[in-house]
């Protein structure tokens, strides 16, 4: 084997267990970062813990047609959510003018945060689909004690994550 071949094959087997080690499954605390939102403002995971439910959704790109269903279906529920006292989350890895234009030109009332790098994705575990080249789709149901308590991963079922989300922030005290 060639020196490529074998570093190819090192590399993967690093991301594939670097991938497995962190990633967040149901039971897991949500791991605490800080990100820039729409605004420019610091969103602090450790400000809003333990104050809220939280629905964090991951999602490919900003303004792309299945993005774009799945942030204004989450608008349109959004006072269900706000009644269940959660509070939602979108992370891309776009900028923050690229999310404060994709909120304001959607009328977005809730945080879109930029995770350049993708750091906060691979955190997660989000994992990627058609062979690595379009990150994932995954929403992360989180109580207000910090646990995550479901996850639901659909690159196309965009409309399912807001009800998935919603029908369990229903079944939490």
């Amino acid at each position: 084997m060639n020196l490529t071949i074998i570093s190819f094959l090192f590399f993967s087997t690093f991301y594939t267990i670097n991938q497995t080690m962190n990633k967040v499954v149901v039971g897991s605390s949500v791991p605490e970062f800080s990100l820039l939102d729409q605004h420019g403002g610091v969103f602090d995971m450790n400000v809003v813990m333990g104050k809220k439910n939280l629905v964090i959704f991951f999602y490919p790109q900003d303004d792309s047609p299945g993005c774009t269903k799945e942030a204004c279906y989450f608008r349109d529920q959004f006072e269900i959510f706000r009644e269940a006292d959660a509070m939602i989350i979108g992370i891309s890895g776009q900028s923050v003018e690229s999310h404060r234009k994709f909120a304001e030109k959607y009328h977005l009332s809730y945080t879109l945060l930029s995770d350049a790098g993708n750091h906060i994705r691979h955190l997660f575990g989000v994992p990627t689909n058609l062979f690595g080249m379009l990150p994932g789709r995954v929403s992360y149901v989180v109580d207000k004690t910090g646990k995550v308590v479901f996850i639901f991963n659909s690159q196309l079922n965009v409309t399912r994550h807001v009800e998935e989300a919603l029908a369990i922030l229903k079944k939490l005290p």
